[in-house]
């Protein structure tokens, strides 16, 4: 039986406790405050839903990752990032990334990233927990990502790109700065060819939530703009 949140209590349900089909979805209702979101991510799940739905709450079995050691970079990107026609950089332009990943897109009907979805990773942009990576190009924003950093794991959100590889070259780049960090997963959530192609794979959700327990109170990156 699903269960639907209390506005006024921020505990999530276990984690085994998920649906298998439709696989992983953990509980409903609640709201998208900061306080929320932060103990959604600490336990394990994440918001995902259309508009008319009600807040949906997932925690898949198994759950993606990519583990920076495990980044794979393919010869014809690797010598894209060396013709240096993208520039990138962290936390600069966090609104218009949100806005960028939530346009119109011609292979998808309507957008997960709702304007209150929006509106609280914006308020955890400003806390210091959300980051984005902006990816340019001639001074134009082409591309680029956001999530969340707590401790020493990163939570992706969604992606764009306008330009062919702009979104491919900011996600290496993240990875890499991840790795210097000394941050020990990226969570990805669900599998796509697309991330799959860098090294992400899957894991039991069990081991995820001992990752959580093992590294969400390590000490973070100490500044994403550097």
């Amino acid at each position: 039986m699903l269960t639907w949140l209390k506005r006024d209590d921020l505990s999530f349900p276990p984690l085994e406790t998920a649906l298998r089909e439709p696989n992983g979805l953990l509980a409903a209702g609640g709201d998208l405050t900061c306080e929320r979101l932060l103990a959604a991510y600490r336990h394990g799940c994440f918001p995902w839903y259309q508009d008319g739905q009600p807040l949906l709450w997932w925690s898949p079995d198994p759950r993606t990752v990519l583990y920076p050691d495990e980044l794979h970079v393919s010869r014809s990107l690797r010598k894209r990032i060396r013709q240096g026609d993208f520039q990138v950089t962290f936390d600069r332009a966090f609104s218009d990334i949100i806005q960028g990943c939530a346009d119109p897109r011609s292979y998808a009907e309507g957008t997960w990233i709702t304007t209150p979805m929006q509106q609280a990773y914006i308020k955890l942009h400003e806390m210091g927990f959300a980051h984005s990576v902006e990816v340019w190009q001639d001074e134009h924003l082409v591309g680029g990502l956001y999530g969340l950093a707590i401790g020493k794991l990163f939570f992706g959100e969604s992606m764009f790109s306008r330009a062919t590889d702009a979104s491919k070259v900011g996600f290496v780049t993240l990875v890499q700065r991840l790795r210097e960090q000394e941050f020990a997963l990226i969570d990805c959530q669900m599998p796509t060819r697309h991330l799959e192609s860098f090294g992400a794979r899957s894991i039991a959700r069990e081991a995820f939530a001992n990752a959580l327990a093992e590294h969400l109170d390590r000490p973070g990156a100490a500044d994403w703009r550097a």
